[in-house]
């Protein structure tokens, strides 16, 4: 008995792709999944954003992010493909538990960050 997983996935295409055929582009490699009897939950194509940093010198990329379960082995198969795409230039992979904690994570730590902020200008104003 195989088990199957909830993942998110990440992908970054090439910017000089029409937006208009980024899901039918994202699809062919979706087949993969709903071939071996996984699920598509969402597809949700973010659109044309500035990069943090210069990937294949390119500044910007278009982002899309689909939510589905399947299992380990046709998770590893899609971000193969998707890695051989020369449309794609970046991928990333998750187990929606592992998305979830970082999202947690990055939240606890920009709380903090915001909590030692507000403190700073207190200690100087007394000093």
């Amino acid at each position: 008995m195989t088990h199957t997983y909830q993942y998110e996935l990440m992908v970054i295409l090439q910017p000089e792709i029409d937006e208009r055929q980024v899901a039918p582009n994202l699809d062919k490699f979706l087949k993969v999944i709903t071939n071996d009897g996984g699920t598509i939950e969402n597809i949700d194509i973010w659109g044309r954003r500035r990069l943090a940093y210069e990937i294949q010198k390119k500044n910007e990329g278009i982002y899309a992010v689909v939510n589905f379960t399947a299992t380990s082995e046709t998770t590893q198969e899609l971000d193969r493909q998707l890695k051989l795409s020369e449309s794609i230039m970046r991928t990333k992979v998750l187990r929606a538990e592992e998305a979830i904690a970082q999202v947690a994570a990055e939240k606890a730590r920009s709380e903090a960050k915001a909590a030692r902020k507000a403190a700073a200008p207190a200690k100087a104003a007394k000093a």
